[in-house]
């Protein structure tokens, strides 16, 4: 019988969510098969099976918290003999043990009260020449440490023990005085609300929450927003999306954005950096890995778009279609959700006109799009005319980006997607 236990996590997750079982005892499996999803606080994540077999006994349940290494069920191969693992699931990372002094682990009253034992009348244990010479050297007090040998001697163990003890509360000290102090969180006043009903947060809800709360106490927030015409590049769109649809693709408002903020990023790459705290450095990026906000049941989802500059329309429109249905799906890989050197989030689709979104640390600036409205505009010949125009929200870290820069770019911006060039859309298909 071999049991089945979480693997790796991956780099900075402790535990996960059980959010589904999809295996019964007695059930038959193949080798890779899923056995249940989990939900992190980063994305979901399916356990495969390591072996082909017979699960015996099923060891966890949905809404179960599980870390790496939790037993998640036994397995026997089909003829009931122990079942061979054909592929490993990846090893949890060796901890090194912590150094200590002591050939043996301090006694437990030495462990519990290292500073309180006083020998009677302070007078110092018997001992050996050696202990008494090293303690006169390092001015250590002999009568402080309780002996644990024969006949009450001091040994070179309680010697030993009782240095690692006090090391071990001294780097205790040092690490509690450094911690940050805990936020104090009251409990929720419902005085005179009446009847409520309660419902538990998700993993991805709280963290979003808490990355959201340490975003815009750590980061300078200033919003630049802009008017952007659209009449001509929404005409493009309903000549060409048939096409794209064609291909399993929509060409949509956020399509034509994301190429768009190619040349932006390019022509400021500060948009495209971040502040490394620690040196004291500005990071710029040579990859333009764009992140796009997507709404899903179980909360905010930004799936990104690696290389958006080596990818045409078509390609980034399939893409983006692809990750916010697995967004949805709940299907998203770790490697879908990282990367993002700046982000996108339209709500125009629910009806909302300019908002200003929280950037995502460590990213320095975030666009957010809302309804298009029809608004009268002057032309060339100075006449009134109705045109689409579009809001944009710059929300940017006015610790790295001053305004005017801010300005330039939302204005450049703004120009590509008015502007936007009937032969990338043709290029595509």
């Amino acid at each position: 019988m071999m049991e089945i236990k979480i693997p790796f996590l991956g780099d900075g997750i402790e535990s996960a969510n059980v959010i589904s079982v999809l295996i019964t005892e007695g059930e038959s499996i193949d080798a890779e098969q899923i056995l249940v999803e989990l939900e992190t606080d980063k994305a979901t994540a399916p356990v495969p099976a390591p072996s082909s077999g017979v699960i015996e006994t099923i060891l966890i349940k949905e809404g179960d918290v599980v870390k790496q290494g939790s037993p998640v069920a036994t397995l026997k191969s089909a003829d009931g003999s122990v079942a061979k693992e054909e592929k490993a699931a990846p090893a949890a990372a060796a901890v090194p043990a912590a150094p200590t002094l002591a050939s043996k682990p301090p006694q437990a009253n030495q462990a519990l009260s290292p500073l309180s034992y006083q020998a009677q009348a302070g007078k110092i244990p018997p001992t050996m020449p050696g202990i008494e010479k090293l303690a006169k050297q390092i001015g250590l007090d002999l009568s402080r440490i309780m002996p644990t040998g024969p006949s009450g001697r001091l040994t070179w163990d309680d010697l030993r023990a009782h240095i690692a003890t006090l090391q071990a509360i001294a780097f205790s000290k040092t690490a509690s005085s450094t911690e940050p102090e805990k936020k104090v969180i009251k409990a929720l006043d419902l005085a005179g609300v009446g009847q409520v009903s309660r419902k538990a947060m998700t993993s991805l809800q709280q963290k979003v929450a808490e990355n959201m709360q340490h975003c815009w106490e750590s980061i300078p927030h200033v919003s630049q927003f802009e008017q952007t015409d659209i009449t001509d590049l929404m005409a493009l769109r309903k000549k060409y999306n048939e096409n794209y649809k064609k291909k399993e693709a929509r060409l949509t408002v956020t399509v034509f954005i994301v190429q768009a903020l190619v040349d932006a990023l390019k022509k400021h790459p500060i948009f495209n950096a971040s502040y490394d705290e620690a040196t004291k450095e500005i990071v710029y990026k040579e990859s333009i890995h764009i992140g796009v906000a997507v709404d899903t049941e179980n909360g905010l989802v930004v799936p990104v778009i690696k290389d958006v500059d080596k990818k045409d329309l078509l390609s980034i429109s399939q893409e983006l279609e692809s990750l916010a249905g697995k967004a949805r799906d709940r299907k998203l890989a770790l490697s879908d959700i990282q990367g993002a050197g700046f982000t996108v989030s339209n709500l125009g689709s629910l009806g909302v006109g300019a908002f200003t979104p929280i950037i995502n640390h460590p990213q320095v600036a975030i666009l957010g799009v809302g309804l298009g409205e029809m608004l009268p505009k002057y032309n060339k010949e100075k006449q009134l005319e109705p045109r689409l125009t579009m809001p944009l929200a710059l929300s940017y870290d006015h610790g790295l980006i001053n305004g005017a820069d801010a300005a330039r770019f939302i204005k450049d911006l703004s120009i590509g997607i008015t502007g936007f060039e009937e032969s990338v859309i043709k290029q595509a298909l």
